[in-house]
């Protein structure tokens, strides 16, 4: 019994606050705008508070610069299987690649993983983010932008991208703890102060999290059976290079803890930003749809995780 109810007391807040995002919509309680400003918070403030108390409180190791390097790689092998698996099923969209590859941390993983397993574990996820974040502002957008008429824009996103301040955080998040600054000043309690302040801007990012993307799933609007070529196809190159990735930390880094961590991330859907680049109105109904039905998998795949433990 006690079990169930941990699994209740996981899974009932997601639901319900996908529940609450889907009655915004349809009760016109938020406007897109108001959605729109709700995400900038998150984006803005409060994941990047997030960030800087995960990596200023992480110990770091030489493995902290392999696990990222090797997710680097993953995601781009990701990609490569993308591009062989759409010419080996005969798959149309250019943008099938972009949606095998790639992980909306950001704005579902670290609200997923922290419910599962508490914000005292968020370093560890976040080792694992900073080499997928690596790959998504730099590789993947290059690669977006190829062939396509949007190339300058695709160029001034990058350079908004990488000054964001998302990247920043983590950039003074790795410094502070890389450096041993934050440690050094734990007997002063100024660490505790920078604790305190991150944890309080930061509490609030899940539960906004859900509701944005509650608010945005339109169930009448997705094409299944498209949508869901190119989900099932992203679910099973991510199956098999997540057992990859765990097989090969267990033979080098064994105890890294990380299992967890890498269960959430390849259970996420692709990054949110992917519309954005679409070629035209059916291509971003294509790609919406596509990261929709990703997303469900994504909360399906979480409950999952919650009943196992």
């Amino acid at each position: 019994m006690n079990r169930t109810i941990e699994v209740v007391q996981t899974i009932l807040p997601v639901v319900l606050m996908l529940a609450v995002g889907m009655i915004c919509r349809s009760k016109q309680i938020l406007s897109r705008e108001g959605i729109n400003a709700l995400k900038s918070v998150v984006v803005n403030i409060t994941l990047p508070a997030v960030l800087i108390g995960a990596f200023a409180t992480t110990s770091y190791t030489l493995m902290d610069i392999v696990v990222p390097l090797m997710i680097f790689v993953v995601c781009f092998a990701a990609w490569a299987l993308g591009v062989a698996a759409m010419k080996a099923f005969h798959m149309s969209s250019r943008f099938v690649p972009f949606l095998t590859t790639g992980f909306e941390a950001g704005m579902l993983g670290y609200a997923l993983f922290q419910m599962l397993y508490g914000a005292e574990r968020t370093a560890d996820f976040a080792r694992i983010d900073l080499g997928q974040v690596l790959f998504v502002f730099t590789v993947y957008k290059m690669l977006l932008g190829l062939g396509d008429a949007e190339r300058k824009e695709t160029k001034v996103l990058l350079k908004e991208m990488i000054l964001s301040p998302i990247i920043i955080a983590i950039i003074v998040g790795v410094l502070l703890g890389a450096s041993g600054l934050y440690a050094a000043l734990v007997p002063s309690g100024i660490s505790g102060v920078l604790t305190a302040c991150t944890d309080f801007i930061a509490a609030p990012t899940s539960a906004i999290i859900l509701l944005t993307i509650g608010y945005d799933l339109v169930f009448a609007d997705i094409p299944w059976l498209q949508a869901g070529k190119v989900v099932a196809l992203r679910f099973a190159i991510m199956m098999v290079l997540r057992a990859v990735v765990l097989v090969i930390l267990n033979i080098v880094w064994p105890e890294s803890g990380l299992r967890q961590a890498i269960n959430v991330m390849f259970i996420l859907p692709p990054p949110y930003v992917l519309p954005v680049f679409a070629d035209d109105e059916a291509q971003r109904v294509y790609v919406s749809s596509a990261l929709s039905l990703s997303t469900l998998v994504s909360i399906a795949g979480f409950a999952v995780l919650a009943v196992i433990g």
